[in-house]
């Protein structure tokens, strides 16, 4: 059933593109495979969320505006617990804004390394992973109804990852707000093909 949700087109310029739902393209080579995991698709969500942070952004304007005023200590205590509840808001739905409208993770895998590449535009950093060292690749499962997935397919949150592995016992999670069955396939990919590159290294070994 898996492979219901597996589509591809053809791109003259990288070879046969593959698709994942419609949030996944990965390209599968011989000796290698590279995946881009894209944000989830707004829509008209899109100028919900502008709006309320631009409302947002005149609330904490207004509020900060009132602390200059002639109020008496108790009264500026109350609007300055305010403004740092205001601004950690601001910061939370400001950086989902930007990784929804503009945010990707790269992730590429060859017979040596896994790298993952979270970036903002053409902005952002590459890790690496030995393969030899990556363990317990797993899924973080979430439950359908539960408060955790509710809150996690918001719109205000970037949402957590959905794939997993150990490094030198350091955790790395990566596949932000993937859903359960594209997660589940870009799991199964990685996993067979980690496997393949690794006995193929033991025999050449």
């Amino acid at each position: 059933m898996i492979g219901l949700f597996v589509f591809g087109k053809l791109d003259l310029s990288l070879g046969y593109m593959k698709w994942i739902g419609d949030r996944v393209s990965f390209l599968d080579k011989k000796e290698s495979i590279s995946f881009v995991i894209y944000p989830p698709k707004l829509g008209r969500k899109k100028g919900l969320l502008i709006s309320w942070f631009l409302l947002w952004l005149l609330i904490g304007g207004y509020v900060a505006a009132q602390m200059f005023k002639d109020y008496g200590n108790q009264e500026k205590l109350i609007l300055f617990i305010f403004m740092i509840f205001w601004l950690y808001f601001a910061i939370r739905v400001f950086r989902t804004m930007i990784y929804l409208f503009f945010g990707r993770e790269y992730i590429k895998l060859d017979k040596n390394v896994l790298r993952i590449k979270r970036s903002i535009g053409s902005y952002g950093k590459s890790k690496q992973y030995l393969i030899e060292n990556i363990s317990r690749f797993s899924l973080i499962e979430m439950k359908e109804n539960s408060i955790q997935k509710v809150y996690d397919d918001s719109l205000w949150v970037r949402g957590s990852n959905r794939l997993q592995f150990e490094f030198f016992q350091k955790r790395i999670s990566f596949g932000r707000k993937l859903e359960e069955k594209d997660a589940k396939m870009v799991f199964q990919i990685l996993t067979k093909r980690i496997e393949k590159f690794l006995n193929t290294k033991k025999k050449e070994g």
